[in-house]
């Protein structure tokens, strides 16, 4: 087995990570990220999950080329006009219940997405060996997973270790979303004001 090279303290100094210089309430709750590695967006059903990885997505959009695979719901009504509400334009594409081996043709091809969206998790049928191979072979790329939840937490051994593993951590509860962060950031992001007020009454 060849052995990878180790890296001097020099060649550590100079690496320049490839990172997205978010602003206002973005950088607020999540920092500033990498270009790189995995995400986890969890929450029980009716919590503003979709709405908020499609606000994040319209967001990242402006950076980045951006890809929601909607495996759980495909293209649908309510997607249509949850897409269309958000407001998203340019650098967004759907992808309409991709199997994740699709997936991995279409980001090996040049000018392929750098963000990807997994929705959801479960729908996947990754292990998490599987997972781990997927992100392996596409360290340029970033994976945000959206997961169903158990309680407070992601739902399925798969899911609990692949949130060790995320950079960031974003539980979704009553409309706000909860970044934990490896890079700044940790404020409350309120994905839609008059749910998460009804909530919280």
């Amino acid at each position: 087995m060849r052995i990878k090279r180790a890296l001097t303290v020099n060649e550590i100094r100079n690496f320049k990570p490839v990172e997205l210089e978010f602003e206002g309430k973005w950088k607020d709750s999540i920092g500033t990220p990498e270009l790189t590695g995995t995400w986890l967006i969890w929450g029980n059903s009716a919590n503003g999950k979709t709405r908020f990885a499609l606000q994040l997505a319209k967001y990242l959009s402006s950076f980045r080329r951006v890809a929601y695979n909607s495996l759980e719901e495909g293209l649908s009504k309510s997607m249509k006009e949850a897409i269309l509400d958000t407001g998203i334009g340019k650098n967004f594409v759907l992808l309409d219940k991709e199997p994740i081996e699709q997936l991995k043709v279409r980001l090996r091809k040049r000018k392929s997405p750098d963000i990807i969206f997994i929705d959801s998790l479960q729908y996947t049928g990754l292990t998490y060996a599987e997972y781990k191979r997927l992100r392996d072979e596409f360290p340029n790329k970033l994976f945000i997973f959206i997961s169903h939840a158990e309680g407070n937490e992601p739902r399925g051994n798969v899911a609990r270790s692949i949130k060790y593993d995320a950079f960031v951590k974003i539980p979704v509860i009553g409309y706000a979303a909860y970044p934990q962060s490896r890079y700044g950031g940790g404020e409350k992001y309120v994905i839609w004001q008059w749910g998460y007020d009804k909530f919280n009454v």
